[in-house]
């Protein structure tokens, strides 16, 4: 049965335990968010070395870490070096978007080495490999695509994107809205493509059956995929985006009625002063479904810079009430992210999702800044440092002074915390 099924029946399993504990929330919480709809486990049953996350209302904000190799760079070796350090920094799951090389082997590798709940998205790998033998994308089969869904989920991958939204109707908006930067989605670019040269709906919402049986069968949750999520700030929440998110509104009901968990995915480039609204939407629309947001990004002008955007925009969203932030690197919109990329990729994500926990109020998010607050005024600076999100970047930014006092190198003797509690005589709290 899946995570769902079970929850349905009014048990427990062992996934929901680990989360709780993961949590600190009691069992049944889980239990009965995944019940709703609102809590997911990805924890696909052929996933063995898995440590489960759960994803979704009342759960700290998760952050998901993407790497994979790319038609220009296919190195599998670099790519587990990542996932690694991805790890390490602390995301929550990782997917491998893996489009050169030996996709299957470079999947298959990183399945065998994270901890960690893995996504995929397997039109990526069913296009090319459409490429390899018949010369085109717009030469996939429907059976190619669904073989290549089931053999992600036959490797254990616990969560796929899926662009079921985009049908000919969305598509027709998209034509009338007048966008500037169209389709920036990799594989809403391949289903369109796809569906445009062949004159055929989406087989993916055609038959969406199909991949409800497959998704059951292995319990892999579905992240009901953003085809139409703007790329520019100029083609934010328009008809094309809500377009889709009104008929992933229904895929998300239909597969929950069959048993599968579901997540959505949404935007992409947003004003500052939409993402509420987009945030808002998706809750309504998709009946709290968890919503997992790459970014969102609220510039388009910081190439390089694109994980501070990403930050930005995600820390809001997180406080709106988004459940899981894809981070974004600074290599965005520029070039294939290396090791260091990822890292500050990760951490900034951490940082945003961290924020929005502080706003929605979750359990050990405030009590978490309180310590350092008090380390803080204590001038603890091994206690800071243990409590920083980043302890290994804070340590070599405190080394990096040769001041030996017991402030930092900012103010030195003039250290308003250390003259405060020379002079106030107020004692210091104690946790």
């Amino acid at each position: 049965m899946t995570q769902l099924e079970i929850a349905r029946k009014g048990n427990i399993s062992s996934q929901m335990e680990l989360v709780a504990q993961y949590e600190g929330l009691e069992a049944e919480f889980i239990r009965e968010g995944i019940k709703q709809g609102t809590i997911v486990i990805p924890a696909n049953v052929n996933h063995t070395n898995l440590t489960p996350r759960g994803i979704g209302q009342g759960l700290k904000t998760k952050v998901n870490a993407n790497i994979g190799t790319s038609s220009a760079i296919d190195d599998i070796e670099s790519e587990l070096e990542k996932l690694r350090v991805a790890v390490e920094a602390g995301a929550d799951a990782v997917m491998d978007l893996s489009t050169g090389g030996d996709i299957a082997g470079a999947r298959k590798a990183v399945m065998a080495a994270c901890p960690l709940p893995v996504g995929t998205v397997p039109i990526y790998q069913a296009g090319i490999e459409a490429i390899s033998k018949r010369g085109a994308i717009v030469k996939m089969t429907v059976d190619d695509l669904f073989d290549s869904i089931e053999a992600h989920a036959r490797d254990g991958v616990d969560f796929v994107t899926v662009h079921c939204g985009v049908t000919q109707t969305s598509i027709n908006r998209l034509r009338r809205q007048g966008r500037i930067a169209d389709v920036v989605s990799r594989g809403g670019a391949f289903l369109i493509s796809w569906m445009l040269y062949n004159e055929c709906e989406n087989p993916l919402y055609e038959h969406y059956n199909r991949l409800l049986s497959i998704a059951r069968r292995f319990d892999v949750t579905l992240s009901l995929g953003d085809g139409m999520r703007p790329g520019c700030l100029a083609d934010a929440t328009d008809r094309a985006q809500i377009e889709e998110l009104l008929i992933i509104g229904e895929l998300t009901q239909q597969a929950q009625e069959a048993g599968v968990q579901v997540m959505v995915e949404g935007p992409g480039h947003v004003p500052l002063n939409q993402i509420e609204t987009n945030v808002q939407l998706q809750k309504c629309i998709c009946k709290g479904a968890p919503f997992y947001v790459l970014g969102p990004l609220v510039t388009d002008i910081a190439a390089g810079y694109d994980h501070i955007t990403g930050a930005i925009g995600g820390a809001v969203a997180a406080a709106a009430g988004a459940d899981f932030l894809c981070y974004v690197t600074p290599a965005e919109h520029l070039t294939l992210p290396d090791i260091k990329d990822v890292r500050q990729g990760v951490i900034a994500a951490r940082i945003a999702a961290h924020a929005g926990d502080i706003a929605k109020g979750v359990g050990g998010a405030v009590e978490w800044d309180t310590k350092m607050a008090m380390a803080r005024k204590k001038l603890d600076w091994e206690e800071q440092i243990r409590l920083s999100i980043d302890p290994e970047h804070a340590r070599r930014m405190r080394n990096r002074s040769e001041f030996s006092g017991t402030a930092c190198s900012m103010c030195g003797q003039y250290c308003a915390m250390d003259l405060m509690d020379k002079y106030l005589g107020i004692a210091v709290p104690k946790c």
